[in-house]
Formats: structure tokens, sequence, C-alpha cells
């Protein structure tokens, strides 16, 4: 039974070389200061729809924080990545118009990406459906 591709080694692009894919990904995310033993562990996307036009989402910053800890804690690694972000009363002419538009980007982020696992970070009626909607496609 072969073990099953997890972390970095997900959705490896195709250069026609595996290992080269492999080498130039974990070099890309050495530059980013992480080392070999946290690019060996599993992957938490951590997806996140923070914004200064959106009064819903002011305290993510610190949820952010406390998302990263836990999921350290569980023995994966914790990347986050933000997406657009619909504050109501910020969008014209609604935020209904982008919540499609939102769980598209969602979508593609998620199945793009090397990552197990995602954290959805959402906290108001139209990001939270957006991002279920998303991830559901995904």
């Amino acid at each position: 039974m072969s073990k099953k591709v997890q972390g970095l080694e997900n959705g490896l692009t195709n250069y026609g070389d595996k290992g080269f894919a492999r080498y130039l990904r974990r070099s890309f995310a050495k530059s980013m200061g992480y080392t070999d033993a946290s690019l060996d562990k599993p992957i938490v996307g951590i997806c996140y729809t923070e914004s200064g036009f959106n009064n819903c989402h002011r305290h993510f910053p610190e949820m952010l924080e406390a998302i990263k800890r836990g999921v350290l804690a569980s023995g994966a690694l914790p990347v986050p990545f933000p997406i657009m972000s619909l504050g109501e009363v910020f969008l014209s002419p609604t935020s209904m118009v982008y919540r499609n538009l939102m769980a598209m980007a969602v979508e593609e982020m998620i199945t793009a990406q090397p990552m197990d696992s995602v954290v959805l970070m959402g906290g108001c009626d139209k990001t939270v459906p957006a991002l279920l909607m998303g991830a559901a496609s995904a």
C-alpha cells in the first residue's frame, strides 16, 4: 500500500521532473523561513477574510494567531492565505453580487495550493456561505 502524499508533496507542478519540482518548492518555502522539519508536517491552510472594509472581521488578526497556535500544537504546519472579504456596508451595489466570485476564489485557492486540510475563517452572512460553498466544491 502506497503512502498518501501530504504536505508540500501535494499537487507538485509538473516540470517533467518530480524531484526538481519538489526541490524548487522546498527551496522557495525555506526562503520564507520554514525548516526541513516543519516542511515534513501535514499542512493546514487557514483561509481568512480579514479586511479593513469589513467590520465583522476586526478581530481576525488575534483569532488567526490563536488558530495558528492550535494547528502547531496538533503537530501540523499552519499556512494562512487571504481571500477576498465582503463587508455589506462598504460594497456597491451589494455584497451578494460578489458572494459567488468569492466562493470560486476559495475553491480555486484550496485546490491549487498544497494543503492537507483547511480552516475557514469567515464572520458574516456573505463570507461564511461563500467559504462553505467554495470548500464544498473543492
